[in-house]
C-alpha cells in the first residue's frame, strides 16, 4: 500500500477544498473510504478526483504504479486524501493482497468503483480466442474478483455501495464484440450481486458510458474504431462526445445516500444514443451543453487530430 495523503491522526479521512467543480455538496463522503480500480487514468482518474474533493479518502488501484502515483499527487495537491495500491485485478492473489493492504491501512472499504478494464477494436472475425479471453478477463472477471474480495473482507459486515463501469452495450458494440459481451456480463452480474448482497446492506449498481472523450480514445490509434471517432457525435441526440465529469456525476450519485433505494440498476450515460434509430433526424445542434466539472480534464489527442 503506497501512501499519498493519509487519514488524519484521528483515523478518519480528511477532505480538501472543492477545486473539482462537483454539483454535490461539500463533505458528502467525509469519513468514507473509497476504492477506484483503474483510477490512474481516464474516467477512473476523474471519479477519484471527485470523490476526494467530496471528502473521501480514495485508494487508487491499477497495474502500473506511475499513473497511480501521478494522480494521487494531483489529488493531494488539490487538498484531498489519497493513496494507491498496485495489482492486477485479473489475478486472484493480487486482488487478495491489494484488498488486504487497503483494509490494513484504512480499516474498511465503504465504496467501490469497479472501473478497471480495457479492450482493442477489431472486427469479430479478426479476434483470436486469446484476444477475446483477455478482454473478458479485463472487463468481467477482474470486476467480479474485486467486488467479491471487498465484500468478503469488509462490506459483508459493514455494508457499502458498489458501482461497476460497463458500457453502452444494449444494441451490441460493433468492432468490440469481446468487450460488448463482457460488459453485458458485468451488467447482469450487477443485478445478481444486488440480490445476493442486499441483506448485508450492500447496494450494487452500474454506469454505462457511451462515447466519452477520455484518454481511452488515444489507445485505439491505428485500429478501426479510431477511424470512426469523428462520426460518433451524430450517433447521439446530444450531437457531441460526453465528458468524464458527466460519467463521474452519475457514479457519485449512485454511491451516495440519495440512491439508497436504488440497487441492481444500470444507468446509461450516452447522450441518448439508444434513441437514435433513423425514424427522425435530429439536426446538428449544441443545445445539450457539456458539464465540465473536472478541473484537470484534457482533450484526448485523438480528438485534437480529428479537428485538425
Amino acid at each position: 500500500m503506497q501512501h499519498g495523503s493519509d487519514a488524519d491522526p484521528s483515523g478518519e479521512p480528511r477532505g480538501g477544498p472543492a477545486t473539482y467543480g462537483s454539483v454535490y455538496r461539500d463533505g458528502l463522503f467525509a469519513n468514507r473510504y473509497a476504492v477506484v480500480t483503474g483510477g490512474g487514468t481516464g474516467i477512473g482518474r476523474c471519479v477519484a478526483h471527485e470523490l476526494a474533493a467530496l471528502g473521501a479518502h480514495v485508494v487508487l488501484w491499477g497495474r502500473r504504479p506511475e499513473p497511480l502515483e501521478r494522480t494521487v499527487g494531483e489529488i493531494v495537491d488539490d487538498g484531498g486524501s489519497a493513496s494507491f495500491v498496485a495489482g492486477d485485478v485479473r489475478v486472484p492473489s493480487d486482488v487478495e493482497a491489494a484488498v488486504a493492504g487497503v483494509i490494513e491501512h484504512c480499516g474498511r472499504i465503504d465504496l467501490l468503483v469497479n472501473n478497471a478494464g480495457g479492450q482493442f477494436s477489431a472486427f469479430a472475425v479478426d479476434i483470436s480466442a486469446n484476444g477475446f479471453d483477455a478482454v473478458v478477463r479485463n472487463n468481467l472477471l477482474g470486476g467480479f474478483l474485486v467486488a467479491k474480495e471487498c465484500y468478503l473482507r469488509s462490506m459483508r459486515e459493514r455494508g457499502g455501495a458498489i458501482v461497476n463501469i460497463t458500457a453502452d452495450h444494449a444494441r451490441g458494440i460493433p468492432l468490440m464484440a469481446h468487450s460488448s459481451a463482457a460488459r453485458a456480463g458485468m451488467a447482469n452480474l450487477t443485478r445478481t450481486l444486488a440480490v445476493e448482497w442486499a441483506a448485508s446492506g450492500v447496494r450494487v449498481n452500474a454506469v454505462a458510458p457511451g462515447f466519452v472523450a477520455s484518454s481511452g480514445y488515444d489507445t485505439y490509434e491505428g485500429e478501426p474504431f479510431h477511424e470512426r471517432l469523428g462520426h460518433l457525435p451524430r450517433l447521439t441526440l446530444a450531437h457531441r462526445h460526453g465528458t468524464e465529469a458527466e460519467v463521474s456525476a452519475a457514479v457519485v450519485f449512485l454511491l451516495s445516500d440519495a440512491a439508497a433505494y436504488i440497487t441492481g440498476q444500470e444507468l446509461v450515460v450516452a447522450g441518448g444514443s439508444d434513441l437514435v434509430n433513423g425514424l427522425l433526424d435530429v439536426p446538428p445542434h449544441d443545445r445539450l451543453r457539456r458539464f465540465d466539472g473536472f478541473h484537470r480534464a484534457s482533450t484526448p489527442g485523438a480528438l485534437i487530430e480529428d479537428v485538425e
